[in-house]
Order: C-alpha cells, then sequence, then structure tokens
C-alpha cells in the first residue's frame, strides 16, 4: 500500500485518481486508510481501510469483497473519492506519543489497543465516483480515525507495473456537479499541516518522520528535477511529480500529482 501523508478527522473531502496502465493479469484496489493501516497489506485488507476493486468494481472492507459498482474501471479512467466524516473529530482515537528511544521517534501505543477499532461516526460515508458518475454510497457510519489516500496495485512478475496518478486538486478532471445533497467537499490539497510532537521536544516534520520510522524509503535530494522517492525493496516504487505529493506537505497552488508503481505477484 502507498499512503499520503496528509489525512482528514472531519469534514467533506475529495481528491481523483486517474488510471493510466493496467496489465491483463493486473488490478488496483484505491481507497482510504487510517493511519492504523497495515501499509504492507492491501487498501482494506484490514479494518483501517477502504477500497474499490478495479478488476470488478467491488468494495472491499476487512479482506471482504463485497458487491459495488455494476462494473470495474480500467485505463484512462478517472476516480473520484469522496468522504465525509460530520463531526469527526469528536471520534478521532487518541494519536499514540510519539518518543525518541536510541535517537529515532517511535509511537508509544499499549498493543492492546492496536487491532481495536474506534466507534463509528454517525453519518459518515465513503462515495466513489467514475468518471464524474456517482457509484452510490460504499460505505457508512466509518471507524472515527485520520482517513489518507491510499493505493494498492498488483501485477504477474512478468508484467509492468500498475501505474496511477493521484490528484490532490483543486484542478479536477472530473468534479461533480452534484453530491445528491452530501456536503460539498474541499480538495485533499487544502488539508493543512499536521505537526508530529515529541514527547517532552518539539515537533517533527512529516519528512523526517516518515524516513525516521521506515528507513527502507530512499530520498534522493541531490536530484535538483522533481525529488525522487523509492523503496529499496523489490515491491514499491514511488516518485513524486510536481511540488507535493507522497512524502512532501501539499501545494494548494500546484496540481499534485503522484505516480505510484507497485509489482507484486497476485
Amino acid at each position: 500500500m502507498v499512503r499520503a501523508t496528509r489525512g482528514v478527522a472531519s469534514g467533506a473531502w475529495y481528491f481523483e485518481v486517474k488510471v493510466l496502465r493496467i496489465p491483463p493479469a493486473g488490478g488496483t484496489r484505491l481507497g482510504w486508510a487510517t493511519n492504523k493501516a497495515d501499509i504492507q497489506t492491501p487498501v482494506g485488507c484490514d479494518g483501517f481501510g477502504f477500497s474499490y476493486r478495479s478488476v470488478d468494481g467491488t468494495k472491499v472492507y476487512k479482506a471482504w469483497r463485497a458487491k459495488y459498482a455494476d462494473e470495474g474501471y480500467t485505463e484512462g479512467d478517472v476516480l473520484g473519492f469522496y468522504i465525509s466524516l460530520p463531526q469527526g473529530e469528536l471520534y478521532e482515537p487518541k494519536q499514540p506519543d510519539l518518543v525518541k528511544y536510541k535517537g529515532m521517534p517511535f509511537h508509544a501505543q499499549p498493543l492492546k489497543d492496536e487491532k481495536k477499532t474506534p466507534n463509528p461516526v454517525p453519518g459518515s460515508e465513503i462515495v466513489y465516483f467514475k468518471n464524474g458518475v456517482c457509484q452510490g454510497t460504499a460505505f457508512e457510519d466509518i471507524p472515527g480515525g485520520r482517513y489518507y489516500p491510499a493505493a494498492s496495485m498488483y501485477t504477474m512478475p512478468d508484467e509492468p507495473s500498475c501505474e496511477v496518478r493521484f490528484n490532490f486538486g483543486p484542478g479536477f478532471v472530473f468534479f461533480p456537479e452534484d453530491f445528491a445533497g452530501r456536503p460539498v467537499p474541499r480538495p485533499m490539497s487544502e488539508v493543512p499541516y499536521q505537526a508530529y510532537e515529541l514527547k517532552n521536544e518539539g515537533p517533527a516534520e512529516n519528512g523526517a518522520m516518515q524516513r525516521a520510522m521506515h528507513p527502507n524509503i530512499i530520498v534522493d535530494s541531490a536530484n535538483s528535477e522533481p525529488n525522487a522517492y523509492s523503496y529499496s525493496g523489490a515491491f514499491i516504487k514511488i516518485e513524486e511529480i510536481g511540488d507535493s505529493g507522497i512524502d512532501a506537505p501539499m501545494d494548494s497552488k500546484a496540481t499534485n500529482r503522484v505516480m505510484a508503481h507497485e509489482q507484486l505477484a497476485r
């Protein structure tokens, strides 16, 4: 799973993903995941993520596929991702303290609470769109938490990687004209910066935290062109295009585009 670094816990929000390439045996699961979701698993594999599947248009939560859209999506489609969390800040679990150990920041959290599903946010929902057309409500009364745009992609080893491009706004390709009475969302590009607080110390930047918690992420800061981010394992490569993206602050003045490549055996 790849997951953006800025999430939302309250209000209505929206982003787009354009599908650039899906090989014949490939597939994607795109959607939302909280900071508790296991990034080593697909979106929707546990109780902290909700995804929309390319193969047959099903929705996925807790690794359970259920019928949703009439058909899947493929190359060239532009998907919209809507989330509404009315007064969600009242239901967001307390974030664990960050403590320094051997010079590195770590989450201090009791093991018994790690997999506990938070209370649902009344009236909350997740809705997916395909080329500007609403596919209907996918999930309702979802657990409280801070939700981030997320993606998982699959291909066979002898096939090209799947490719998708995130657009956090504000310049969307298919921003819906009618949300059927739902709150009109704000673009994810407007999500404010959330600093990480080290206990008894000052704030740590998002990028520094990401690198500290995930040392396999390599940042090519010497490149004067768009910064390159890559995972040193065999599973994932992330490239940043433009001024912001997966591991950088979002800039509402620029179209935020992230192209993510992931290659996994199905």
